[in-house]
């Protein structure tokens, strides 16, 4: 976990939103991204973070198809064994959070137990990306993507 993502989970829900909102969209991630969920308001966030990474969600995989980046698929990994599971469309849309332009990470259409589910994601460090979980049109959770370079 970088030194960004190590200091994110100790900032309060407010801050991240902040940082997210002052962030532009970046570059679509290809391929393996290691994944944080962060737990805002916590003084446990960091062995949140860590649990859940070990034994539920270690990241996403981004698969490119269209030509010019701009649109694609991805899966998540899950379990302790890094299985790819629960596949999305990846494409740029507008934020629900402040209508500006973000990376959408949709499961309506490919995922009948999330499909109530969107993730929006920005780069706010280079290869670091601060995403937000929403269920529904309420906002759950919170969390980070770091590429691989």
């Amino acid at each position: 976990m970088s030194a960004t993502v190590q200091a994110w989970l100790g900032l309060s829900r407010e801050r991240l939103d902040d940082l997210y909102r002052q962030a532009a969209p970046g570059p679509m991630p290809r391929g393996e991204t290691r994944g944080t969920p962060i737990v805002t308001g916590s003084p446990f966030a960091r062995a949140y973070a860590r649990f859940a990474r070990l034994f539920a969600w270690q990241g996403k995989v981004f698969d490119m198809f269209a030509e010019d980046g701009s649109a694609g698929v991805l899966v998540n990994k899950v379990t302790p064994f890094g299985l790819s599971f629960v596949v999305a469309k990846v494409y740029r849309g507008e934020s629900w959070m402040d209508g500006k332009a973000t990376i959408v990470i949709d499961y309506s259409s490919t995922s009948f137990f999330f499909r109530a589910v969107r993730d929006e994601i920005r780069e706010v460090a280079p290869g670091i990306y601060l995403g937000k979980v929403w269920l529904g049109r309420r906002r759950i959770l919170d969390f980070a993507l770091e590429t691989r370079r």
